[in-house]
């Protein structure tokens, strides 16, 4: 409404990569990073659809492709 500028948050790509924490029953997606040393997910998002997924991408500039965990 005002022109708010999009901030790009940002996470240490050096100890975490974004990944979509998949329901195997229900199907529900949740967007998040998980920490490489511990595996530790921490949830950032829902993922209802293709445009959310977009949303998350442009909000920490992720390119490249997104693993999934279940």
């Amino acid at each position: 409404m005002f022109g708010k500028k999009k901030k790009i948050l940002t996470y240490d790509r050096n100890t975490c990569r974004p990944v979509l924490r998949c329901s195997i029953c229900t199907g529900e997606q949740v967007a998040g990073f998980q920490d490489l040393a511990s595996g530790k997910f921490e949830e950032v998002m829902l993922i209802r659809g293709e445009d959310d997924l977009a949303k998350f991408r442009e909000r920490y500039g992720i390119e490249e492709e997104i693993g999934k965990i279940y």
